[in-house]
Protein backbone atom coordinates (compact mmCIF):
# COMPACT_ATOMS: atom_id res chain seq x y z
CA UNK A 1 0.00 0.00 0.00
CA UNK A 2 1.70 3.07 -1.33
CA UNK A 3 0.95 6.67 0.93
CA UNK A 4 0.46 10.28 0.18
CA UNK A 5 0.08 13.09 2.51
CA UNK A 6 -0.81 12.81 6.41
CA UNK A 7 -1.99 8.73 6.79
CA UNK A 8 -1.86 8.72 10.75
CA UNK A 9 -1.97 5.55 12.29
CA UNK A 10 -5.62 5.34 13.65
CA UNK A 11 -6.46 5.91 9.61
CA UNK A 12 -4.27 3.18 8.20
CA UNK A 13 -5.55 0.90 11.03
CA UNK A 14 -9.90 1.66 9.93
CA UNK A 15 -8.45 0.67 6.37
CA UNK A 16 -6.84 -2.40 7.42
CA UNK A 17 -9.88 -3.54 9.25
CA UNK A 18 -12.03 -3.04 6.33
CA UNK A 19 -9.28 -5.09 3.88
CA UNK A 20 -9.07 -1.78 2.02
CA UNK A 21 -5.10 -1.92 2.72
CA UNK A 22 -4.59 -4.54 -0.18
CA UNK A 23 -5.76 -4.66 -3.66
CA UNK A 24 -8.10 -7.73 -3.24
CA UNK A 25 -9.44 -6.70 -0.26
CA UNK A 26 -10.68 -3.14 -2.14
CA UNK A 27 -11.87 -5.00 -4.87
CA UNK A 28 -13.82 -7.31 -2.87
CA UNK A 29 -15.57 -4.10 -0.24
CA UNK A 30 -18.80 -3.64 -1.03
CA UNK A 31 -19.69 -0.95 1.67
CA UNK A 32 -20.42 2.73 1.07
CA UNK A 33 -21.96 4.20 -1.80
CA UNK A 34 -21.61 2.93 -5.40
CA UNK A 35 -21.02 6.01 -7.42
CA UNK A 36 -20.74 4.25 -10.12
CA UNK A 37 -22.57 6.14 -13.11
CA UNK A 38 -23.19 4.45 -16.48
CA UNK A 39 -20.09 5.14 -19.41
CA UNK A 40 -17.29 5.01 -16.98
CA UNK A 41 -16.25 1.30 -18.48
CA UNK A 42 -13.55 -0.42 -16.26
CA UNK A 43 -13.75 2.75 -13.75
CA UNK A 44 -15.29 2.72 -10.09
CA UNK A 45 -16.20 5.35 -7.84
CA UNK A 46 -17.27 4.50 -4.34
CA UNK A 47 -18.18 6.97 -0.86
CA UNK A 48 -17.69 5.57 2.43
CA UNK A 49 -17.59 6.43 5.88
CA UNK A 50 -15.47 4.67 8.29
CA UNK A 51 -14.97 5.29 12.11
CA UNK A 52 -11.49 5.16 13.13
CA UNK A 53 -9.92 3.83 16.93
CA UNK A 54 -10.70 7.63 18.33
CA UNK A 55 -14.04 7.23 17.39
CA UNK A 56 -13.66 9.57 14.38
CA UNK A 57 -15.98 9.35 11.35
CA UNK A 58 -13.54 9.15 8.49
CA UNK A 59 -15.09 10.44 4.85
CA UNK A 60 -13.43 8.89 2.06
CA UNK A 61 -13.49 8.52 -1.75
CA UNK A 62 -12.49 5.15 -3.63
CA UNK A 63 -11.73 4.95 -6.95
CA UNK A 64 -11.60 1.42 -8.54
CA UNK A 65 -9.68 0.50 -11.90
CA UNK A 66 -10.58 -2.75 -13.48
CA UNK A 67 -7.26 -3.71 -16.36
CA UNK A 68 -7.34 -0.92 -18.71
CA UNK A 69 -7.61 -0.98 -22.01
CA UNK A 70 -5.14 -1.30 -24.18
CA UNK A 71 -5.08 2.44 -25.74
CA UNK A 72 -6.25 3.77 -22.03
CA UNK A 73 -2.62 1.80 -20.70
CA UNK A 74 -0.71 3.23 -23.83
CA UNK A 75 -1.76 6.83 -23.34
CA UNK A 76 -0.79 6.41 -19.64
CA UNK A 77 2.48 5.61 -20.32
CA UNK A 78 3.01 7.90 -23.09
CA UNK A 79 1.80 10.87 -20.80
CA UNK A 80 3.69 9.57 -17.42
CA UNK A 81 5.84 7.11 -18.38
CA UNK A 82 6.56 3.32 -18.49
CA UNK A 83 7.34 3.64 -14.74
CA UNK A 84 4.36 5.15 -14.00
CA UNK A 85 1.94 2.05 -12.85
CA UNK A 86 -1.51 2.29 -13.32
CA UNK A 87 -3.63 4.90 -12.87
CA UNK A 88 -4.36 4.88 -9.14
CA UNK A 89 -0.61 5.27 -8.54
CA UNK A 90 -0.43 8.32 -11.59
CA UNK A 91 -3.06 9.96 -8.97
CA UNK A 92 -1.05 9.46 -5.39
CA UNK A 93 1.93 10.84 -7.16
CA UNK A 94 0.15 13.80 -8.31
CA UNK A 95 -0.50 14.18 -4.92
CA UNK A 96 2.50 13.78 -3.52
CA UNK A 97 3.69 16.34 -6.14
CA UNK A 98 1.49 18.97 -4.62
CA UNK A 99 1.71 18.77 -1.61
CA UNK A 100 5.51 19.40 -1.95
CA UNK A 101 4.59 22.53 -3.92
CA UNK A 102 2.49 23.17 -1.24
CA UNK A 103 -0.74 23.73 -3.41
CA UNK A 104 -3.61 22.89 -1.41
CA UNK A 105 -4.89 19.28 -2.46
CA UNK A 106 -6.27 16.42 -0.25
CA UNK A 107 -4.67 15.63 2.37
CA UNK A 108 -4.09 11.91 2.76
CA UNK A 109 -4.45 9.30 0.19
CA UNK A 110 -3.84 5.57 -0.16
CA UNK A 111 -3.25 3.08 -3.04
CA UNK A 112 -2.20 -0.03 -4.47
CA UNK A 113 -1.98 -1.96 -7.74
CA UNK A 114 -1.52 -5.87 -8.87
CA UNK A 115 -1.91 -7.74 -11.60
CA UNK A 116 -3.57 -4.84 -13.86
CA UNK A 117 -6.17 -3.39 -11.19
CA UNK A 118 -5.10 -0.56 -9.30
CA UNK A 119 -7.23 1.42 -6.30
CA UNK A 120 -6.87 4.85 -4.23
CA UNK A 121 -8.87 6.11 -1.48
CA UNK A 122 -9.25 9.99 -0.75
CA UNK A 123 -9.53 11.16 2.15
CA UNK A 124 -12.33 14.04 1.59
CA UNK A 125 -11.61 17.46 1.38
CA UNK A 126 -13.61 19.89 3.77
CA UNK A 127 -16.41 22.17 2.39
CA UNK A 128 -18.20 22.07 -1.28
CA UNK A 129 -17.61 22.37 -4.67
CA UNK A 130 -17.24 25.72 -5.98
CA UNK A 131 -20.10 24.39 -8.84
CA UNK A 132 -22.65 24.52 -5.83
CA UNK A 133 -21.24 26.78 -3.42
CA UNK A 134 -20.12 30.17 -5.40
CA UNK A 135 -23.75 30.98 -6.30
CA UNK A 136 -24.64 30.85 -2.48
CA UNK A 137 -21.37 32.81 -1.48
CA UNK A 138 -21.87 35.50 -3.06
CA UNK A 139 -25.72 35.81 -2.79
CA UNK A 140 -24.92 35.60 1.13
CA UNK A 141 -21.73 37.95 0.62
CA UNK A 142 -22.50 40.11 -2.16
CA UNK A 143 -21.05 40.00 -5.72
CA UNK A 144 -19.27 43.40 -5.27
CA UNK A 145 -18.23 42.91 -2.17
CA UNK A 146 -15.28 42.12 -0.23
CA UNK A 147 -15.55 38.43 0.44
CA UNK A 148 -16.06 38.03 -3.22
CA UNK A 149 -12.72 39.69 -4.14
CA UNK A 150 -11.10 37.51 -1.56
CA UNK A 151 -12.17 34.71 -3.07
CA UNK A 152 -11.15 35.56 -6.55
CA UNK A 153 -7.55 36.53 -5.05
CA UNK A 154 -7.24 32.68 -3.47
CA UNK A 155 -8.80 31.04 -6.29
CA UNK A 156 -5.99 32.98 -8.65
CA UNK A 157 -3.68 31.98 -6.19
CA UNK A 158 -4.24 28.81 -6.11
CA UNK A 159 -4.21 28.23 -9.69
CA UNK A 160 -1.13 30.36 -10.14
CA UNK A 161 0.83 28.01 -7.29
CA UNK A 162 -0.51 24.81 -9.29
CA UNK A 163 0.37 25.92 -13.15
CA UNK A 164 3.54 27.55 -11.24
CA UNK A 165 4.44 23.96 -10.03
CA UNK A 166 4.66 22.94 -13.96
CA UNK A 167 1.30 21.32 -13.51
CA UNK A 168 -2.24 21.33 -15.32
CA UNK A 169 -5.85 19.65 -14.71
CA UNK A 170 -7.29 19.22 -17.66
CA UNK A 171 -10.16 19.43 -16.09
CA UNK A 172 -10.34 22.55 -14.09
CA UNK A 173 -13.82 23.34 -13.51
CA UNK A 174 -15.70 24.99 -10.49
CA UNK A 175 -16.54 21.09 -9.73
CA UNK A 176 -13.07 20.45 -8.56
CA UNK A 177 -12.32 23.14 -7.11
CA UNK A 178 -13.94 23.02 -2.78
CA UNK A 179 -14.24 25.88 -1.22
CA UNK A 180 -14.47 25.99 3.04
CA UNK A 181 -15.33 29.22 4.57
CA UNK A 182 -15.44 29.25 8.86
CA UNK A 183 -15.46 32.69 10.43
CA UNK A 184 -14.82 34.63 7.29
CA UNK A 185 -11.65 32.41 6.52
CA UNK A 186 -11.50 31.26 3.20
CA UNK A 187 -9.92 27.76 2.29
CA UNK A 188 -9.77 26.74 -1.31
CA UNK A 189 -8.13 22.80 -2.36
CA UNK A 190 -8.14 21.63 -5.89
CA UNK A 191 -9.18 17.43 -6.32
CA UNK A 192 -9.87 15.62 -9.42
CA UNK A 193 -6.41 15.10 -9.81
CA UNK A 194 -5.80 11.46 -12.15
CA UNK A 195 -5.71 13.57 -15.50
CA UNK A 196 -3.56 16.59 -14.06
CA UNK A 197 0.22 15.77 -15.59
CA UNK A 198 3.47 18.36 -16.08
CA UNK A 199 3.28 18.99 -19.63
CA UNK A 200 6.19 19.31 -21.79
CA UNK A 201 5.43 20.86 -24.65
CA UNK A 202 2.50 23.08 -26.09
CA UNK A 203 2.36 24.17 -22.09
CA UNK A 204 0.43 27.58 -23.22
CA UNK A 205 -2.71 25.35 -24.78
CA UNK A 206 -3.11 23.28 -21.61
CA UNK A 207 -2.98 26.64 -19.18
CA UNK A 208 -5.72 27.74 -21.64
CA UNK A 209 -7.46 24.78 -21.73
CA UNK A 210 -7.40 25.02 -17.56
CA UNK A 211 -8.05 28.71 -17.08
CA UNK A 212 -11.02 28.64 -19.46
CA UNK A 213 -12.38 26.00 -17.44
CA UNK A 214 -12.93 28.10 -14.82
CA UNK A 215 -14.09 30.85 -16.93
CA UNK A 216 -16.79 28.62 -18.12
CA UNK A 217 -17.81 27.21 -15.13
CA UNK A 218 -18.03 30.40 -12.85
CA UNK A 219 -21.30 31.99 -12.32
CA UNK A 220 -21.38 34.74 -15.08
CA UNK A 221 -22.31 37.41 -12.25
CA UNK A 222 -18.76 36.54 -10.80
CA UNK A 223 -16.92 36.51 -14.33
CA UNK A 224 -18.60 39.59 -15.09
CA UNK A 225 -17.71 41.10 -11.83
CA UNK A 226 -14.07 39.96 -10.76
CA UNK A 227 -12.39 37.79 -13.93
CA UNK A 228 -10.51 40.76 -15.26
CA UNK A 229 -9.17 40.67 -11.38
CA UNK A 230 -8.69 36.97 -11.53
CA UNK A 231 -6.59 37.14 -14.42
CA UNK A 232 -4.15 40.17 -13.58
CA UNK A 233 -3.38 38.30 -10.09
CA UNK A 234 -3.07 35.38 -11.82
CA UNK A 235 -0.60 36.45 -14.36
CA UNK A 236 0.70 39.08 -11.32
CA UNK A 237 -0.75 42.34 -13.26
CA UNK A 238 -0.63 43.11 -16.63
CA UNK A 239 1.87 40.87 -17.69
CA UNK A 240 3.26 40.57 -21.19
CA UNK A 241 0.98 38.75 -23.63
CA UNK A 242 -2.43 39.05 -21.42
CA UNK A 243 -4.64 40.21 -24.44
CA UNK A 244 -3.13 36.96 -26.37
CA UNK A 245 -3.63 34.84 -23.58
CA UNK A 246 -7.23 36.47 -23.08
CA UNK A 247 -8.47 36.03 -26.75
CA UNK A 248 -6.91 31.86 -26.33
CA UNK A 249 -9.15 31.55 -23.02
CA UNK A 250 -12.25 32.98 -24.93
CA UNK A 251 -12.24 31.46 -27.80
CA UNK A 252 -11.65 27.89 -25.61
CA UNK A 253 -14.90 28.72 -23.36
CA UNK A 254 -16.72 29.48 -27.04
CA UNK A 255 -15.51 26.04 -27.81
CA UNK A 256 -16.36 24.13 -24.49
CA UNK A 257 -19.89 25.88 -24.48
CA UNK A 258 -20.74 24.13 -28.12
CA UNK A 259 -19.65 21.26 -27.39
CA UNK A 260 -21.64 21.34 -23.53
CA UNK A 261 -24.88 22.16 -25.93
CA UNK A 262 -24.19 19.61 -28.64
CA UNK A 263 -24.57 17.06 -25.81
CA UNK A 264 -27.13 18.45 -23.89
CA UNK A 265 -29.02 18.24 -27.95
CA UNK A 266 -27.93 14.58 -28.16
CA UNK A 267 -29.14 13.49 -24.87
CA UNK A 268 -32.84 14.94 -25.49
CA UNK A 269 -32.82 13.69 -28.98
CA UNK A 270 -32.02 10.71 -27.39
CA UNK A 271 -34.36 10.34 -24.71
CA UNK A 272 -37.26 11.55 -27.53
CA UNK A 273 -36.61 8.00 -29.23
CA UNK A 274 -36.48 6.12 -26.19
CA UNK A 275 -39.66 7.37 -24.42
Amino acid sequence: MMAAGDVDDALVAALRREGLDTVEGAFAYAGGHDMTVPGLGHRQRWALTLTDAAGRQRQLFMKRYEREPLRWRQRRVWTYGLRSGSPAAVELGNIRGLLAAEVPTISAAVAGHERGRSYIVLEAVPGEALEQAAELFLDRHGVDGEAAARLTQRLAALVRRFHGAGYVHRDLYASHVFLAEERGELELRLIDLARAFRPRWRRFRWRVKDLAGVKYSMPRAWVAAHWAAFLGAYLGGDAPGRARLERAIDRKVAFIAWHAARKRRRKARAQETTG
